[in-house]
């Protein structure tokens, strides 16, 4: 647009010229004012058209802000992945290691099994023939020998019979008439690789057997040794009994009560404990001699088995002391009981002189007991006392 400026030009005289001299300019100035219009349109436009684009600008701004926290985020998922991998990574090379050295090891085992199973078959050639030595061995020894199939339960070798090519499964009479629990034998199966067992016989007779797994001529086997051991469980059985018996009354002793006693309260059992004092048996023994003292202490003896069962125990700990032991705790009812047979004691005709005992009744109360073995006989021996204390009251003479 071109600058046009409005100078100061003389006034015409002439108003016509005038006139068109200023229309001019009016003219002009339209122009001008027409175009500075025009151009603020077009900046109208082109500001209108910078918002849009600022406005554009933005949004993508924000996309981009958005954009780069989400990028962010991903950024530290990322490193903490990257983090747990190579932690994985470690474990997994601590995991190579171990398979690596366990496979070392189990190489290792492997070549040990190699050797042990030359062994095995040397050893399995070697017991071969510990075996055949063994059944000569035993042939004329007065055990049985027996070699039974495990699958088949057939009898493949018997050292009490004459051996022919054909193995008899069955047993020959001699041996079904000298042992007659001879089907547990055959039947007998067991995981253990050595056990000991007894059987009982005919004609109380008692066998001890001793079994195990061989392999018998390439077949899977049991070997039973049948002993007859009647003679040494006669012998244990008579030791026993001395063992457990008191000589002079035939009942049980004090080392046979001890154990009674320690297995009661072992187990926890409810049990009722009566300890016997025979009074005056220092009296009768300087009086009239020992062997009416021996009497004295029988007949007293013979008294309370009579009054009681013959699986209650009975026992004598002492020249003159006694206890007897019952099942449950009935202390109330052998109160009773030992009082009528006191009374029974001190009335009857026994003797020429007076006859009596005193006692103490204590019950074991079972899983509720906590008294030891020495406290349960104080206790009884205390209980005992008050009773022999009304006994001297009646027999000054027998019972100091």
């Amino acid at each position: 647009m071109e600058d046009k400026t409005i100078t100061n030009t003389p006034i015409d005289p002439n108003p016509e010229e005038l006139y068109r001299s200023l229309k001019r300019d009016y003219q002009s100035l339209q122009t001008e004012a027409d175009e500075l219009r025009i151009r603020e349109a077009r900046l109208e436009e082109e500001l209108e058209g910078f918002r849009v684009r600022e406005s554009q600008l933005r949004e993508q701004l924000e996309a981009f802000q958005v954009r780069e926290t989400q990028l962010q985020e991903e950024i530290v998922a990322l490193r903490t992945r990257e983090a747990g991998m190579k932690e994985e990574l470690e474990k997994f090379r601590a995991c190579e290691t171990q398979l690596k050295e366990e496979l070392e090891k189990f190489r290792a085992h492997e070549s040990q099994l190699k050797e042990e199973v030359i062994k095995s078959q040397n050893r399995a050639e070697m017991i071969e023939g510990y075996n055949e030595l063994m059944i000569q061995m035993l042939s004329k020894r007065k055990e049985w020998l027996l070699v039974i199939d495990v699958s088949t339960k057939e009898i493949m070798y018997c050292n009490k019979k004459k051996q022919e090519e054909r193995v008899d499964s069955a047993f020959c009479s001699a041996c079904k008439k000298r042992l007659p629990f001879h089907s547990e034998i055959v039947k007998w199966d067991s995981e253990e690789q050595y056990k000991v067992w007894e059987m009982a016989g005919e004609a109380d007779t008692y066998y001890r057997i001793t079994s195990f797994p061989i392999e018998w001529r390439e077949r899977d086997s049991y070997v039973h040794i049948i002993v007859d051991i009647t003679d040494e469980k006669r012998a244990a059985h008579n030791l026993a009994s001395k063992a457990y018996h008191d000589p002079g009354t035939g009942i049980k002793n004090r080392l046979f009560f001890e154990e009674y006693m320690e297995m009661v309260l072992r187990e926890e059992q409810d049990t009722t404990l009566c300890y016997l004092d025979l009074d005056g048996l220092k009296y009768v023994n300087d009086k009239y001699g020992h062997l009416e003292g021996d009497i004295y202490i029988q007949n007293f003896v013979e008294l309370i088995k009579t009054n009681f069962r013959s699986e209650d125990t009975f026992a004598r700990i002492g020249g003159d002391e006694f206890c007897l032991v019952l099942s449950g705790s009935i202390g109330e009812l052998i109160e009773r009981k030992m009082a009528e047979i006191l009374r029974d004691f001190q009335t009857g005709d026994y003797a020429e002189y007076q006859c009596s005992f005193s006692y103490g009744v204590v019950n074991i109360e079972g899983s509720e007991n906590h008294m030891s073995y020495d406290e349960i006989l104080q206790k009884a021996d205390e209980i005992m006392y008050e009773c022999k204390r009304r006994n001297k009251e009646k027999y000054p003479q027998l019972v100091r």
